[in-house]
């Protein structure tokens, strides 16, 4: 497989903004904000633009990196069952626990990358997701 460098400003400028995001958002809107930038061992670097809150998700299979190249957002991530609220600008990153429950809510608007291993598991109800017991 070669290696090669990604310009990542290039490779989201080519993103629409996602505006009013839910977390039942779908379609082709939604997928024109979100982009796979490189192929990982067992998932991918990601870039997306969104202004709204995206659905509860989490990782069964690894951590995610999660890096806010512009705007800022909270990230809620769960951890023993309770809620971390951590507000993030441009050039901060946080590293999401495998299985944790977690969500974005950028009112103003973000563009994230990130490193996300695969499968994700969606939570779209309303409430908090159902304890993360993953092995």
């Amino acid at each position: 497989m070669p290696v090669s460098p990604v310009d990542i400003a290039a490779a989201s400028a080519s993103l629409s903004v996602l505006k009013n995001r839910t977390p039942t958002s779908s379609g082709p809107e939604h997928d024109a904000a979100f982009a796979k930038l490189a192929d990982t061992e067992n998932g991918g670097v990601f870039s997306a633009k969104f202004q709204g809150t995206s659905a509860w998700e989490r990782h069964p299979n690894g951590d995610e990196l999660v890096q806010i190249i512009d705007g800022h957002a909270t990230v809620t991530v769960l951890v023993d069952d309770e809620e971390n609220k951590l507000e993030m600008n441009a050039g901060s990153f946080v590293v999401v626990p495998r299985g944790a429950w977690h969500r974005f809510e950028a009112p103003d608007g973000v563009e994230v990358m990130t490193m996300t291993p695969q499968p994700t598991d969606h939570w779209r109800e309303d409430g908090l997701p159902p304890r993360a017991d993953v092995e």
